[in-house]
């Protein structure tokens, strides 16, 4: 279904044309506040409650759909939070073209696009390839947190993440069913109510581990073009 793109008018909106060439927590909240990342915040409310419970961190929410940043932007609102921005930019085209090596305290990817046929599974977003980008831009000691509702992607992920020098897994297992702590989506509600468990990996980048330079072929990046409507 096409729908027409809405205008987001939130103070804690980042048009791309307003963005710094250095993306950091002085360019973006005027403190030097660690700084972590949400790749496809959906609606908002787990960046929300984040946010909530972390208000010495600043967080970054992206999302390539319009809607989800028009809505997460008015959670953000109504809540009252000032530390959190949301950006309309796909992850990798983000991460390369304004990121700064070792510059983020941690990354967090709830229930991503599954891509639930086998043809198409390709299309992930997270692989080794992709972890290896993360954990260029992942301080010493950042974490990185996935979750999925599908089994077969969490295994595909706590299958890869070994194979990437300098993690090292914070969990007693590959994927667990529950992490203390860790904020619930509405998406991630339903689905635990209708019986389905949810899937979490939590690995955490190894303080003595020396990143080797992103190979020229990743520096290009991934470009998203907008149009004034968009499919959801």
């Amino acid at each position: 279904m096409t729908q027409r793109m809405i205008e987001i008018t939130s103070p804690n909106f980042l048009p791309e044309t307003e963005l710094p060439e250095t993306i950091n927590s002085p360019a973006l909240f005027g403190n030097s506040n660690p700084l972590a990342l949400e790749i496809g915040c959906g609606i908002g409310d787990f960046m929300v409650q984040l946010a909530r419970q972390n208000p010495g961190t600043n967080f970054l929410a992206i999302d390539i759909y319009n809607k989800g940043c028009h809505k997460t932007c008015q959670r953000i609102d109504q809540a009252g939070l000032d530390n959190v921005r949301v950006l309309r930019m796909e992850a990798r085209y983000l991460l390369v073209k304004h990121f700064e090596k070792q510059s983020l305290a941690a990354v967090y990817i709830n229930c991503p696009d599954p891509w639930p046929k086998k043809r198409h599974r390709r299309r992930r977003l997270v692989g080794q390839e992709f972890l290896e980008l993360v954990r260029y831009f992942l301080v010493p000691g950042g974490d990185l947190y996935f979750s999925t509702d599908f089994v077969d992607y969490a295994e595909q992920v706590a299958e890869a993440l070994p194979c990437v020098a300098g993690f090292h897994n914070c969990l007693e297992a590959p994927l667990v069913h529950d992490l203390p702590g860790y904020p619930l989506s509405k998406y991630m509600h339903r689905f635990l109510q209708l019986g389905q468990p949810i899937h979490f990996i939590h690995y955490r980048r190894q303080t003595d581990f020396t990143c080797p330079e992103l190979p020229p072929e990743v520096t290009r990046g991934f470009r998203v073009r907008w149009s004034q409507a968009e499919n959801e």
